[in-house]
């Protein structure tokens, strides 16, 4: 087990790069990719807060009938299924064509995150609104679902500190190049919301698309379209660890839950 707190590792991990070494070409390099990340990352989380917030009903997509929905669909499946092909050997080849051969590999988590967040960004930002709003919020029922909604939100921000903020971010690879050092990526995640849950990250993401306070088609189809990513994909992960880590992962598997916390814990 890694024996520093996630976020004291991320923290220890971003003043260390306030000292690099010398390199102008090397620290232009990783700032101009840290900024973008970052600047991308904000506005994808931004444009999802509020898109979902209004129910999907408030947007910039324009698709006209009856190719509305084709496009929507196909704003939806571009997440998950680029998402998961860059984790795959080819997929990491395309990441190294996204940075300069010398620095590919190490920038391969800011390149990656990057890459998620235009795609979370275009998905928010290009959606096409139906138009109906089914049900919206109001009186003690909107400042409940705001909560709930923004309860929601402070667990994936916990999960993703439990999980390594530094990965989840892209800012791993950026730092670790200002600081002209391999990335050293965290250790099987345990800690947190992973002793209650095996994938918290996957159940957070679905709780925000099922907390809004305005109901629309358009949210119904998206939150079923995310949640089932965020139910299947653990599934390819979890393979990935199980060869990674091995029996620590078998026993970490088979004493931590899924998706959904014991409300009873087995005595042994």
């Amino acid at each position: 087990m890694d024996p520093q707190p996630p976020l004291m590792r991320f923290i220890k991990l971003a003043l260390l790069t306030l000292r690099p070494p010398p390199g102008p070409t090397r620290i232009a390099t990783a700032l101009a990719y840290g900024v973008a990340c970052h600047l991308l990352f904000a506005l994808a989380v931004l444009s999802m807060i509020v898109a979902m917030f209004f129910g999907m009903s408030m947007s910039f997509g324009r698709v006209p009938e009856p190719y509305a929905m084709l496009a929507n669909a196909v704003l939806i499946l571009q997440f998950p299924i680029v998402h998961s092909l860059l984790l795959t050997p080819k997929g990491g080849r395309i990441l190294a064509r996204l940075a300069p051969s010398r620095t590919a590999k190490t920038l391969s988590t800011t390149t990656y995150a990057t890459v998620a967040s235009v795609q979370l960004l275009a998905l928010f930002t290009l959606w096409t609104p139906s138009g109906p709003i089914w049900w919206e919020a109001s009186g003690s029922a909107f400042v409940v679902t705001c909560v709930l909604y923004g309860l929601s939100w402070v667990l994936l921000l916990w999960a993703s500190i439990d999980a390594g903020a530094e990965v989840q971010s892209g800012a791993l690879g950026w730092m670790s190049l200002m600081q002209n050092i391999s990335p050293v990526f965290p250790d099987m995640p345990t800690r947190g919301l992973f002793r209650i849950i095996r994938q918290p990250i996957y159940a957070a993401f679905a709780l925000t698309t099922w907390t809004v306070p305005v109901w629309t088609p358009d949210q119904l189809f998206l939150a079923i379209g995310l949640t089932s990513y965020c139910v299947i994909a653990p599934l390819l992960k979890e393979r990935r660890f199980s060869k990674r880590y091995g029996d620590r992962f078998t026993h970490y598997r088979k004493k931590v839950p899924y998706m959904i916390p014991r409300i009873f814990r087995k005595h042994s």
